[in-house]
């Protein structure tokens, strides 16, 4: 069924703040950030980890490696989502042994897409230690995980979904709950 704007939640302002801030919660909590690298999950956590990079090296943080990794083949609903699943590029310039890698995601739901995104993390290497930053937590977790650094919580009901606009993708900065059109 197809989705309308509810309610914008945020507009790009608002999401240059949420990103600066998460920046900000990360650099405190990792003071020393040589060991610090983040990865963004396909598709939108790949440009808000390559922001929030840029924000820590606006903030001193000395140039902290940044990429992307595709989660389709750990999804455990792959056979659901499409007949050919289109699988992205899994691009990592370092290796993640010994780091503390941050997962960047633009929205926490269930869990699952976070389960997915630990398994193909972990196929690349043994990191000392493993975060979380998310642009928006929704609620509704289906697995025990919980984001260390988040931007936006937005209660939702299972009908709505939040969609998370990037310019780089959609041409614009902005946040939307989304409710199905029973029209």
């Amino acid at each position: 069924m197809p989705m309308k704007p509810k309610k914008k939640l945020l507009d790009e302002a608002a999401v240059a703040r949420t990103v600066h801030r998460i920046a900000s919660q990360i650099l405190e909590h990792h003071p020393d950030p040589a060991t610090l690298a983040l990865v963004g999950v396909h598709t939108r956590g790949v440009p808000l980890a390559k922001r929030i990079v840029k924000v820590l090296e606006s903030l001193g943080a000395k140039k902290v490696p940044v990429g992307a990794l595709d989660i389709t083949l750990y999804r455990d609903d792959l056979t659901t989502i499409a007949a050919n699943p289109v699988v992205k590029e899994t691009t990592l310039g370092f290796s993640v042994d010994g780091r503390m890698v941050v997962l960047v995601d633009d929205v926490l739901f269930t869990g699952r897409t976070t389960r997915a995104a630990l398994d193909a993390l972990l196929d690349w290497g043994r990191p000392a230690r493993i975060q979380l930053a998310v642009l928006v937590d929704r609620g509704h977790r289906e697995l025990p995980i919980q984001a260390d650094y988040t931007g936006k919580i937005v209660p939702t009901t299972r009908e709505e979904n939040v969609e998370v606009r990037l310019k780089e993708i959609d041409g614009e900065d902005a946040i939307w709950v989304m409710e199905r059109d029973h029209a």
